[in-house]
């Protein structure tokens, strides 16, 4: 199964949330089509009735006697004007008889309607054929606003919501539009506001590569990591990772079950031990074995936590005091049902440990996928990869167009 297939299906719950939403919204505009012309009243051309017309009397002629009036004055004698002379004929020109015309072709017959032509594409819908069957809504400003409100209702947020519809409107003002040209058009735009952040996360010849993995309890950064080791193992790539997370043994057991599985040791330390100092020795460790890539997980920790996020800074200062350009990547796993919360995580941790990557996760769980929109419209941070289930190849790079497609639920 092609990622794309496994995306589009596991985003059902935004897609049909969208799907709903757009048909309800057209099928409102044709019903109050059909209500206007239904209470338009029919007018019919009034009754003209001809006048009667009666008989009159023949009136009774009029005699004259002629003695009682006088004849009238003869008119006076005028001298007539002279005749002008005649000029002589002018010599006769021969007629000339042009032959007969000849008869017009005949147009040449049209060939038969196709069925291609008798039910046109997407294309022929866009370029003004129409379906008369599919349901169509003029693009109005009402309809504009029912658009944002269902975009921002997938957690899209208000500017992008705004920019998206303005973007679909250029041009289309007034046009009938069916719900097909809807999808399409919108997966357009937001694949437009997407295409400059879509990036794979981008490998260095430094050795190692440090990669540091940051973000909220729950995000799932411990999977990623085990994924991302995986595929780079897979690539030709010596991965090595750092079990950052001290506090909770579930998340060192989880790595450390992705790196038997990956052939990919797992560095480890005590509970409870300072996960700065097991950064700078995983650094060591890492650049002994000649390792392409260090993965360093993290604690989870919320953006509202000062104290946490203070620890998060140490880490960073500890790694940059082996390596001043280490971390080379920093990568913040957002869960994608936090919704517009998402935002904020981007804007805290981006200060702290200056984030240089997205990864999201969980997309096949939220009917709220439109906030990876918002995030790529507000910040323009790369977003290497997504995520949508536990297995290894449910994270892959992430595609503008694809993810579009799959978030509105347009059929490729």
């Amino acid at each position: 199964m092609s990622f794309f297939k496994k995306l589009k299906d596991r985003l059902f719950t935004s897609s049909s949330r969208l799907d709903a939403g757009l048909e309800a919204i057209v099928e409102e505009g044709v019903d109050e089509v059909d209500a206007a012309e239904a209470s338009t009243p029919e007018v019919t051309a009034p009754e003209v009735t001809a006048p009667e017309v009666t008989a009159k009397e023949t009136p009774e002629p009029v005699s004259i006697e002629p003695d009682k009036y006088e004849p009238a004055p003869a008119a006076p004698k005028v001298d007539p004007l002279p005749t002008p002379p005649v000029a002589p004929p002018a010599t006769a020109q021969p007629v000339r008889h042009d032959p007969a015309p000849k008869p017009a072709p005949e147009p040449a017959a049209k060939p038969a309607a196709t069925p291609d032509a008798a039910r046109p594409g997407l294309m022929g819908r866009l370029l003004g054929r129409e379906d008369a069957n599919i349901p169509r809504r003029t693009l109005d400003d009402a309809m504009l606003e029912q658009l944002e409100e269902l975009l921002i209702a997938s957690d899209m947020g208000v500017d992008t919501a705004l920019r998206v519809t303005a973007n679909m409107a250029e041009g289309r003002f007034g046009r009938r539009l069916s719900v097909p040209e809807i999808k399409a058009l919108m997966a357009q735009e937001i694949a437009r506001i997407m295409e400059p952040v879509a990036r794979p996360l981008p490998i260095y010849p430094k050795k190692p590569q440090v990669v540091l993995v940051v973000g909220v309890n729950g995000s799932g950064k411990t999977t990623t990591i085990g994924k991302l080791a995986s595929q780079f193992k897979a690539a030709g790539k010596s991965v090595v990772i750092a079990a950052g997370d001290t506090f909770r043994a579930a998340a060192v057991e989880q790595l450390q079950i992705w790196g038997d599985r990956a052939g990919v040791p797992v560095l480890t330390a005590p509970e409870g031990s300072d996960p700065a100092s097991l950064a700078f020795d995983a650094m060591v460790k890492a650049q002994a074995d000649g390792a392409d890539l260090l993965l360093i997980d993290t604690a989870g920790r919320l953006q509202n936590r000062a104290d946490l996020m203070e620890e998060l800074a140490k880490i960073v200062r500890v790694i940059r005091k082996k390596d001043p350009d280490a971390p080379h990547n920093t990568l913040l796993v957002l869960d994608a049902t936090t919704g517009q919360n998402a935002l904020l995580q981007v804007d805290i941790f981006r200060k702290i440990a200056d984030v240089s990557g997205l990864v999201m996760t969980k997309l096949d769980g939220t009917a709220k996928g439109g906030v990876l929109v918002a995030l790529a419209d507000k910040f323009g941070l790369p977003i290497h990869a997504i995520g949508v289930g536990e297995q290894i190849d449910d994270l892959a790079p992430f595609d503008p167009q694809e993810f579009a497609d799959a978030l509105v639920g347009v059929d490729t």
